[in-house]
């Protein structure tokens, strides 16, 4: 009976070592496929609290006016994540709810609260600026009106339940790229927001 040589044992020897790794690599590499490729294919029940926005919309870099009479910085949404909220000026009582909360979960975050800014869309003319100094004198407002600046910008947050977002009373998670990612209902719970800043904030290295 012939006994294996040197070279037919290496190559054997080989062998098993590609197949040992390939049990490990190749799952990896379907997986990894599935999930940044080019098949759109997302495992069901997200971790995210919000409402993805896939893919994430870059915003248009774009200089609003402010209550002031001053204009905002043409990258004023880049640079840091930010919550913004998008609506009437004058802040009705769902405005102000969900304008609380944005202050809130900032602030929660503690150390980490200078990564975030909070941002106002105001879409009417009329801003309740007294409203705005006294309770978010953090927060940046800017006019959303009907100029060609503010037309691109709106022209890029998307509709949920076929209400326009000028009116749905949503707040949104913009990254430090100026890219829409998430959205809040004005029915989401009121943590959801803090627990997704929270995990984007730890797993970013950016903003």
């Amino acid at each position: 009976m012939s006994t294996p040589t040197a070279d037919t044992q290496r190559r054997r020897g080989r062998r098993q070592l590609i197949f040992l790794a390939s049990l490990f690599f190749v799952p990896l590499l379907v997986a990894f496929w599935l999930y940044y490729g080019g098949s759109g294919w997302r495992p069901a029940g997200g971790t995210n609290k919000g409402d993805l926005i896939n893919p994430a919309v870059p915003l248009p870099a774009v200089s609003l006016a402010q209550p002031d009479g001053t204009r905002t910085a043409a990258d004023f949404l880049q640079g840091k994540w930010t919550i913004a909220y998008l609506g009437d000026g004058a802040c009705d009582e769902r405005c102000r709810k969900a304008l609380y909360l944005s202050r809130q979960s900032r602030v929660a975050l503690n150390k980490d609260m200078d990564r975030v800014q909070r941002v106002f869309l105001a879409t009417g003319p009329r801003v309740d600026t007294q409203f705005m100094a006294a309770e978010h004198v953090d927060m940046l407002v800017a006019l959303a009106g009907d100029d060609a600046e503010s037309r691109a910008l709106l022209a890029k947050f998307p509709a949920f339940d076929g209400v326009a977002p000028a009116t749905a009373g949503r707040l949104y998670l913009i990254d430090p790229l100026g890219n829409l990612v998430l959205s809040y209902s004005a029915a989401a719970p009121d943590k959801a927001l803090l627990t997704d800043v929270k995990k984007l904030l730890r797993l970013s290295h950016i903003g």
